[in-house]
């Protein structure tokens, strides 16, 4: 891990860093103006795929300076090549972020003195989940950053993940995961989201990653979600695992809630891909709130 020892004086530079970032949205018009205030000045180019948002998301990109075009969504590693495919992307670096995330300043400078040094090819940040405006201690190890041109995402519908080929190195600092604005939002998401993943297994589509009970922790991941809904009693483990295992107990009951509310995102997912099964056909509607292509950005 890159730490606070080899940062360099770039972190305190008021120029940008050479770095693009890039990120894809749908009705983000209630995270927007807090991301970019967070990158403002930090980054050199910011740019912006939606999904024809009926909301103010491109209002709101537009008046900030973000670079915007709209195209139609087809699925979350779909999305991710075209953008970084398609965007006029000149920065030697780019970086994933979604609307929902913020770096912390110590992560700020990691990421400054990491591109200065150019060590490694990609780079790994530690995102914390937030939940009810409280830290939980969940913490997942993604690639976010990686050397322009060096990086393609797998095609998958949902749980796409970044593949780069060569070195990787892990920062410190927290990009801090604020997840939903308030259960109304975090219901509606999860219902979207579940059924995005019920329909990757009612179609037999490939998962993020080959799954491998001892493979990396992606493969690790994927090997669970392939074979949770097999394991007895695997309700009442996957909350011991959250609540105790993980340490949610540490936040109180914000952690509490949190623990069950993930049985119940798995239990829809079963729930979903049974009912699928057995009616023969996907779901009806799928996607919703979506609006009129914006004859300010550029269409694709």
């Amino acid at each position: 891990m890159i730490n606070k020892a080899q940062t360099s004086s770039v972190a305190n530079s008021d120029k940008p860093l050479p770095i693009a970032v890039v990120m894809i949205t749908l009705n983000e018009a209630h995270n927007l103006d807090a991301v970019l205030d967070n990158i403002q000045g930090w980054a050199e180019e910011v740019f912006i795929v939606d999904s024809f948002s009926s909301d103010a998301t491109v209002d709101i990109a537009l008046r900030r300076g973000v670079h915007v075009v709209q195209r139609a969504f087809q699925g979350f590693g779909d999305q991710w090549n075209f953008a970084l495919e398609e965007l006029p992307i000149t920065s030697k670096w780019t970086m994933k972020l979604d609307p929902d995330e913020r770096l912390s300043d110590e992560l700020k400078a990691s990421v400054g003195s990491a591109v200065e040094l150019a060590q490694a090819d990609g780079f790994n940040l530690i995102r914390r989940l937030w939940f009810m405006g409280r830290p939980l201690p969940i913490c997942q190890n993604l690639l976010r950053i990686w050397r322009t041109g060096k990086c393609q995402f797998t095609d998958v519908l949902v749980n796409e993940h970044p593949v780069v080929d060569g070195e990787l190195k892990t920062l410190a600092g927290y990009l801090e995961h604020h997840d939903s604005p308030d259960l109304q939002h975090w219901y509606n998401k999860q219902n979207n989201y579940t059924s995005s993943e019920a329909i990757t297994m009612y179609r037999g589509l490939q998962l993020a990653a080959k799954p491998k009970l001892f493979g990396t922790s992606i493969e690790r991941r994927m090997w669970l979600k392939k074979n949770f809904f097999k394991m007895p009693f695997r309700y009442g483990l996957l909350f011991i695992y959250n609540y105790l295992i993980k340490g949610t107990w540490r936040a109180g009951r914000v952690g509490y809630i949190w623990s069950k509310l993930r049985i119940e995102v798995y239990r829809a997912r079963e729930y979903k891909l049974y009912e699928m099964r057995i009616i023969q056909r996907e779901p009806l509607v799928l996607k919703s709130g979506r609006g009129e292509p914006d004859i300010r950005v550029k269409q694709y």
